[in-house]
């Protein structure tokens, strides 16, 4: 087949290269990072027969590979894959390799800023109870190339703005888009090029879903394509206007066009926003062709998904939830706002650029308190003293967080202690999953040093 070098290890990049060797490549790997679990990655993919480059500088092969892969970690911009594309080389995201494999099959493709994760679990989830063959993948943890050589009946698919970027030819049979707010500027620059990114994969679709309760999709994209469809938490009135029947919600039950699709009384996941998802996919579903009856079933059945308002347990009368996943403002904001009891929040970590006035505001409206720590912590605190908020804590890192944060509810009254960061992890943790992963650990702990019995909470 020829010489095929996947840049960025990673789940992604060692499904690639996985699958690049089974297609019969001989495959190369860089990554210009080290850490115990990629020396890890290293060994077993070396095991397989393919060389991997660890801790150095990307450099160009001699001869020049004939294929590159891109994991969703390189930016696309990184100067040596300029210069393979100026030199005619065929680059593409691991996401766009795994379309080419598996093109014959339809495809579900959500993106958007928040909301995604979710959304693509219930879709999948839906999908899986009608009895189709319709995994998650992508963005949400499992590489699509390890979908490759099986059979399916649809792909579903997260597909964030570094996968469209890299992955352009991507084009599902039906696109769904979340949620838009300012995101991965760093690596985007500037919010028109995230949009215009995002816009792409919908683009691309054959059917194209939007939430209609977006502010931002709402003002750009109401009158873009004659055949998009709605969906709205706010009743039929709020969705925009379209040539297809909209979903929404309506005293407590969800409708299209007057009748009654569902009932939401057995729907177990807190906030507007998962409603939000929930309606999004029940779209997806409708399109597909899946009965109001299954998708009630799914919707009942239905636990949430991990580091994303995970409940966690209870430790001293005080429920713990994992919300990792908030690894923006926005985010974070969506999080602490669904709560419905007095709550110590946990936040930090690195940084990103955005709008945290919505944000703060809502820790004024509904924390008790908050515990700081991470590199963001300084900063936050800073933050926090600017709109008068006296009740936080700064602390170094996660472990000392808990133990702050049990102290300050047992202090206040709270019953909740959430960990909602509006960071990214990469000061303390390889990724969001690492530190939700650590949290549950450490409220483990917690549970067995006071010897309480084991118990779970379903979300």
């Amino acid at each position: 087949m020829g010489r095929a070098l996947v840049l960025g290890l990673g789940k992604s990049g060692a499904a690639a290269a996985r699958l690049l060797q089974r297609q019969g490549w001989h495959v190369e790997v860089q990554d210009n990072s080290t850490s115990a679990a990629l020396v890890e990655q290293q060994a077993a993919l070396t095991g397989l027969g393919i060389q991997v480059r660890l801790g150095q500088p990307f450099v160009a092969p001699a001869p020049l590979p004939d294929l590159v892969v891109v994991s969703p970690g390189v930016p696309w911009d990184e100067p040596l894959l300029v210069q393979l594309r100026a030199q005619g080389v065929d680059v593409v995201g691991e996401m766009g390799l795994a379309w080419r494999y598996l093109r014959a099959y339809p495809w579900v493709g959500i993106t958007g800023t928040n909301g995604k994760t979710t959304t693509t679990c219930l879709v999948s989830a839906i999908l899986t109870a009608a009895g189709y063959r319709a995994p998650a993948c992508g963005n949400i943890g499992m590489p699509a190339c390890d979908l490759v050589d099986q059979a399916w009946d649809w792909v579903v698919a997260e597909i964030s703005s570094f996968q469209i970027e890299s992955s352009p030819e991507i084009a599902p049979q039906i696109g769904l888009w979340t949620t838009f707010t300012p995101d991965h500027l760093d690596r985007h620059y500037t919010l028109e090029n995230y949009c215009r990114i995002k816009t792409h994969l919908l683009a691309q679709s054959q059917v194209k879903i939007f939430n209609g309760d977006d502010p931002f999709l709402r003002a750009h994209f109401a009158q873009r394509w004659p055949d998009m469809i709605w969906t709205s938490t706010q009743g039929r009135g709020h969705l925009p206007p379209s040539s297809q029947p909209g979903i929404y919600i309506e005293d407590q039950q969800v409708m299209m066009e007057g009748q009654v699709l569902l009932a939401l009384r057995d729907f177990r996941m807190p906030g507007r926003h998962n409603l939000q998802n929930l309606l999004l996919a029940i779209a997806a579903a409708q399109v597909i062709g899946v009965s109001p009856d299954v998708m009630a079933q799914a919707m009942r059945e239905f636990r949430g998904v991990p580091h994303r308002l995970e409940v966690l347990g209870v430790h001293q009368g005080i429920t713990y939830i994992n919300d990792s996943k908030a690894t923006n403002y926005d985010a974070a904001q969506v999080g602490l706002a669904s709560m419905t009891e007095p709550t110590i929040l946990l936040a930090g970590g690195k940084a990103k650029a955005g709008d945290d006035r919505q944000w703060l505001q809502t820790i004024q409206e509904k924390a008790a308190g908050v515990v700081l720590f991470g590199a963001a912590a300084t900063d936050f605190a800073q933050r926090l003293k600017n709109i008068g908020y006296t009740s936080f804590i700064v602390v170094n890192n996660l472990a000392e967080a808990i133990v702050a944060a049990q102290a300050l509810a047992q202090h206040t009254g709270a019953r909740v202690i959430l960990l909602s960061p509006a960071c990214a992890s990469f000061d303390q943790y390889p990724n969001f999953e690492a530190r939700g992963d650590h949290f549950r650990e450490l409220f483990q702990n917690l549970r067995r040093q006071s010897r309480e019995p084991g118990c779970h909470l379903d979300p």
